[in-house]
């Protein structure tokens, strides 16, 4: 891919696999889940990626290497032009000022024992962020009202709140030591649609606000063409497409790309009628034990001999636009 000076983020050949083991008692390792398998990408400051595949593709993972949560077996992640793999904990910690994540479950990530307040200021405390008392309240009254929310609400617990207004929550506390990069883990999953709008609006307003710069994971094609500048599709560890929203949308080169754009449905009948559906036979098959040459190929319409033989890499088909498929090679 070719090289933007605007770089904030760049992930090289990254691999997370898990080892796997078997018997109760001597625990001998059977193999790995290859969570992720290899891949390369890179966020522009200020540019939302979305990352786009069927559960299991590794997306998660993805997302949790690059902070550090998940540690990657090989390959190096890039920030600010400096590799932070391997760091010390100590380092790790530093970074994270940098560099926060939105989860998907808005209600279990958040500690139903302590209040709201204390749950978006914890990270001013964790990084020595508050000077004084009177700080730690002015900067978390801050961050209430940044997400819409009622400063008052800081003594409420997160049982007392709707899921958006968690969601928001969350928002708020990755908000608090001024990050330049958020994870964004499906942050709109477990809402109800209306309220699904409401979050994406948000976060594009703080991302204009605060200059932000987000990988925003999801398998929800409608809600990452809304937000997303460019758009990688993942399947079982491997992207296999990377390309500008627009161009992703308007012309698919991955026959997987194309089966789940062709999912997502129309909001009119006529045209829902008309236009062409591909439906993706069998399920992902298991990272413990991935298929030869193509991963897709045994789900694929469009699979030659080859594509169970021969691995396919990464080429930029059209500029900016790039795929994994021998079909385009």
């Amino acid at each position: 891919m070719s090289k933007n000076n605007n770089t904030l983020v760049e992930v090289q050949d990254l691999t997370v696999y898990f080892p796997v083991h078997a018997g109760s008692i001597l625990k001998r390792k059977i193999g790995y889940i290859k969570a992720v398998d290899g891949i390369n990408f890179r966020i522009a400051q200020g540019e939302t990626m979305g990352l786009v595949g069927e559960s299991g593709s590794g997306k998660t993972t993805t997302g949790q290497a690059i902070l550090q949560i998940d540690q990657p077996t090989g390959g190096k992640i890039f920030f600010e032009g400096e590799e932070v793999t391997g760091l010390s904990k100590k380092e790790i910690r530093q970074l994270r000022r940098s560099m926060q994540m939105i989860f998907q479950d808005p209600f279990g990530s958040l500690n139903p024992r302590m209040k709201v307040g204390n749950i978006i200021g914890e990270p001013l405390k964790v990084h020595n962020m508050a000077k004084s008392k009177a700080e730690y309240r002015d900067r978390v009254t801050e961050l209430l009202l940044v997400v819409g929310l009622d400063p008052a609400m800081g003594e409420r617990y997160p049982h007392e709140f709707s899921g958006g207004q968690r969601q928001r929550i969350g928002v708020a506390r990755a908000l608090a030591v001024r990050p330049r990069f958020i994870v964004c883990d499906e942050p709109v999953s477990a809402l109800d649609v209306s309220i699904q709008a409401q979050i994406i609006n948000l976060l594009e307003e703080l991302q204009e606000q605060f200059n932000l710069t987000y990988l925003f994971i999801a398998h929800d094609l409608a809600v990452v063409r809304h937000i997303s500048d460019r758009i990688a599709v993942m399947y079982l560890g491997e992207i296999v497409e990377i390309a500008s929203r627009v161009d992703l949308y308007r012309n698919p080169f991955h026959p997987y790309t194309r089966a789940l754009l062709a999912a997502v449905p129309i909001p009119n009948p006529t045209l829902e009628a008309q236009r062409e559906h591909i439906l993706i036979h069998g399920e992902i098959p298991s990272p413990l034990n991935p298929p030869s040459g193509c991963h897709f190929h045994p789900r694929c319409l469009e699979a030659k001999a080859e594509c169970s033989v021969q691995v396919p890499t990464m080429k930029e088909v059209v500029p900016g636009h790039f795929v994994t498929c021998l079909l385009k090679q």
